[in-house]
Order: C-alpha cells, then sequence, then structure tokens
C-alpha cells in the first residue's frame, strides 16, 4: 500500500512546489542587473489597482470646505501667485513605488479644489524616476505615478478632461547625482499648469 502511495505523494509533492514559484514580471530586471523599478519584488506592482493612496472604497467628491487645508478659497490668479499654497507642485514618491504618502495628500486636495472651481484651467502631470533601472521601466513607474495623482485629483473632484498625464521616466532628472539624496528628489510627479508657464 504504502509503494502505491508515494508515486502520487512525489506528484503532488511537485505540484506545490512548482505553485510556488512565480515568473518575474515584465519589466523587471534579473541576473543582478540594478533597477530603481524591479529590482525589489513586490513592488509598485503589489500596491493594488490604483496605489493613490486613497481608502479602499473612497467615493469621488468635490473637496469640502471642512475637508480642504487652510486657505483653499482660490482666486483664479492664485496659480500665477509664487507665495500661494499652489506653488507647491511636487509630489515625491518611495523607492519603486506608484503609492501616494499620506504627507503630499494637502497639496494634491489644494491643487484639487482650485480646478474643480476653475474647469476651464488644465494641469499636465509629469511623472519622473530616479536613474535606476531599465529606460522602459521607468516610462512606465513614472506613467503609474502620474496616473495615481490623476486619479486623486479626479476622486476630488477634477474633471479627467483638464488632466493631462506624461512620463519622463529618468529623463529629465530634478538633481544630477548618483546617490540616495538624488534619487529620493528624482522619483516624483510635478503639476504644471501650461496656460500659466508653470
Amino acid at each position: 500500500m504504502i509503494r502505491k502511495v508515494w508515486p502520487f505523494a512525489l506528484v503532488a509533492l511537485l505540484a506545490l512546489a512548482g505553485c510556488a514559484t512565480t515568473p518575474p514580471e515584465q519589466g523587471t530586471t534579473t541576473g543582478g542587473a540594478t533597477a530603481e523599478e524591479g529590482a525589489a519584488t513586490g513592488g509598485a506592482e503589489s500596491e493594488g489597482a490604483t496605489g493613490t493612496g486613497m481608502a479602499e472604497g473612497e467615493a469621488a467628491s468635490t473637496v469640502t470646505a471642512e475637508e480642504c487645508p487652510p486657505d483653499c478659497d482660490f482666486s483664479r490668479d492664485a496659480i500665477d501667485d509664487p507665495g500661494s499654497i499652489l506653488s507647491d507642485r511636487t509630489i515625491y514618491f518611495e523607492f519603486d513605488s506608484s503609492q501616494v504618502q499620506q504627507q503630499f495628500m494637502d497639496i494634491i486636495k489644494r491643487h484639487a479644489a482650485y480646478l474643480a472651481k476653475y474647469g476651464d484651467v488644465d494641469v499636465r502631470l509629469e511623472g519622473h524616476t530616479d536613474e535606476r533601472g531599465s529606460r522602459e521601466y521607468n516610462v512606465g513607474l513614472g506613467s503609474r505615478r502620474a496616473e495615481s495623482v490623476s486619479q486623486l485629483l479626479q476622486a476630488y473632484g477634477v474633471s479627467p478632461s483638464q488632466i493631462e498625464t506624461v512620463s519622463y521616466g529618468e529623463e529629465v532628472p530634478a538633481v544630477e547625482g548618483h546617490n540616495e539624496e538624488a534619487w529620493a528628489k528624482n522619483r516624483r510627479v510635478e503639476l504644471v499648469y501650461p496656460a500659466s508657464g508653470n
């Protein structure tokens, strides 16, 4: 009886072992290559479908006076004022992540309030990465970062028609350098208002 069970047990064990290993995701690097994106297993792709930082099931709605950070009753020309709180236009990201961190939610809410109030104003979300990783992967991650910010703006009442997303990957660094300090400043999404030149 034991001899008859043994082959079945061996086949079951091999099947389970095969299920335990998953192939590397497309765009990741293998064989010891470095990458901002893709070197870490379970990076940006394991964050969930949106990667935005909103609570699951949180409904879309315009930012209310209670939710809005201080001084959100903007005039139209607030976007051109370098002293305005709308002058903060950069959202930074963790390594290999498109998840918006909580500390940047006030910036997003302010811009959402402005854009929802002035529906004829457009914004371009420019996604960037640090230099590590393949060009293709970095363009993809920059795109996911821009899309995360876009989804949050829309959740706070901004029309999708006001938003353009673009990814530059590693091609337009904010800071030159090959260290963590430079990389941290290059992992970002910038909110650009084309009509105002800012």
